[in-house]
């Protein structure tokens, strides 16, 4: 998946804060170092969650909040078109979605006040506006906290990688990065999982039993280090996971069933819908997939006609459908967002420009009751319709909610600072009923 750069010049892979302190994404090695499965068991419907970020900002005009009766300035080029649900319409340029409508809900009015890359970003992945003396973390890293793991999978898998880190709850809770994305009908190698350079299990058992052996041999010495005595259990986790079958065959899209994989696209994106399905079916609680190019200030149309819409649209639609075969729609949360919408005037070059006072974001699986628009915008999409709108706060609560996940609860950073996962907000019902 490239690497897009927003506007202001931030790139994706800046958000990552190089070192130990932003473990957003780290390979293998260092995240077994520092990762450990959570110890509190999920208790709602959906066991394992998805959370798709479209870094940059997607006009919700162009997407799910069309405004075909809106001046032209406003409406834009698209027309809007039917879904399977009667009286909700998306975009012309979204048909498969529209036709998957009855597995996802709209949230249409969604409002914030941050029209910068980075602090909406931070926002909505993490449900907490962002404090400049405290970095909140993502959900996955929530998720890899609270629910308990199989020893040979990672918890917390990011394709290509996460915008934002573990936060107060520190590396150990940073997702393991494939820092790619599959390509299809091709094996896919995730560094530190897949063997290269002629090692073979024989040769990594042999390395692990003679590991095994210095242990013995000087744990008389080092019986009351903690840090030895959790790089051992880091080093076994690690072998769990080299030398799991299990790993190695969740991470390789090429092995798919090509009946149910050709409902997939070959592009980037929806690859890596088919990889999240693939984890999630294997075990891994959560996955991760960002997808760039949303900042759409020039020339938005032809942009988003001839490639970011058709590639959203496969992409998600065969994520909700593949999960829905797989029989995992009901035990797997999905929450689809961008940092911000994109002003409703269209302007002079062709584009919309930052506009986090009305949104639209996606949530699907687990309890939520798909079919529905929840929320308003006005009649030209400039704010909700009814003042106030929704904040990403409440979402964030809501998808907690969707995972067993109590958004109210309070950790500790580690200066013994109580901090609840989601500072305000507060679960939006009618996802659920």
């Amino acid at each position: 998946m490239p690497t897009y750069q927003t506007c202001d010049g931030v790139r994706r892979r800046d958000f990552l804060k190089v070192g130990v302190m932003g473990g957003i994404g780290l390979n293998l090695a260092s995240y077994l170092s520092m990762a450990q499965a959570g110890e509190v068991d999920g208790g709602g419907k959906a066991k394992a969650g998805i959370f798709i970020n479209l870094n940059g900002g997607p006009t919700h005009l162009d997407t799910f909040d069309p405004k075909p009766e809106a001046p032209s300035e406003y409406r834009g080029e698209f027309k809007a078109i039917p879904t399977n649900v009667p009286g909700i319409q998306l975009s012309e340029h979204l048909p498969k979605l529209a036709q998957q409508m009855d597995k996802f809900v709209v949230l249409r009015g969604v409002s914030h006040t941050l029209a910068a890359h980075r602090l909406g970003t931070e926002y909505v992945n993490t449900g907490t506006k962002p404090l400049a003396s405290l970095e909140y973390p993502t959900y996955g890293s929530v998720v890899s906290k609270e629910m308990k793991s199989a020893e040979d999978l990672p918890p917390f898998v990011a394709i290509p990688r996460s915008q934002h880190s573990a936060g107060y709850l520190g590396v150990k809770y940073a997702p393991l990065a494939t820092n790619a994305t599959p390509r299809a009908g091709q094996a896919f190698s995730v560094r530190g999982i897949s063997l290269s350079g002629g090692l073979t299990i024989d040769t990594v058992e042999r390395r692990h039993r003679l590991l095994s052996q210095l242990d013995q041999t000087f744990a008389g010495f080092e019986s009351d280090d903690q840090l030895l005595d959790g790089l051992d259990q880091f080093s076994h986790q690690a072998h769990a996971i080299i030398t799991s079958k299990r790993a190695r065959d969740a991470f390789d899209v090429s092995k798919e069933d090509p009946s149910f994989a050709k409902a997939f696209e070959a592009d980037d994106f929806s690859m890596s819908c088919l990889l999240a399905i693939r984890l999630i079916e294997s075990g891994v609680r959560f996955v991760t997939i960002t997808n760039g190019g949303w900042d759409t200030h020039t020339d938005a149309f032809a942009r988003l006609k001839d490639n970011l819409l058709p590639k959203l649209d496969n992409g998600v639609a065969s994520l909700l459908g593949g999960l829905h075969t797989r029989g995992l729609l009901d035990s797997t949360g999905v929450f689809l967002t961008g940092e911000f919408g994109r002003t409703p005037k269209v302007n002079a070059r062709g584009g919309r420009d930052h506009y986090p006072r009305c949104m639209t974001m996606l949530m699907a699986g687990g309890g939520v009751r798909g079919g529905q628009v929840i929320g308003e915008s006005d009649e030209k999409a400039t704010l909700p319709k009814d003042g106030e709108g929704i904040k990403p706060d409440d979402v964030a609560a809501s998808f907690f909610y969707n995972l067993g996940i109590d958004h109210t609860k309070e950790y500790h950073t580690n200066s013994g600072r109580p901090i609840t996962i989601v500072r305000n907000g507060s679960v939006i019902r009618k996802l659920f009923s």
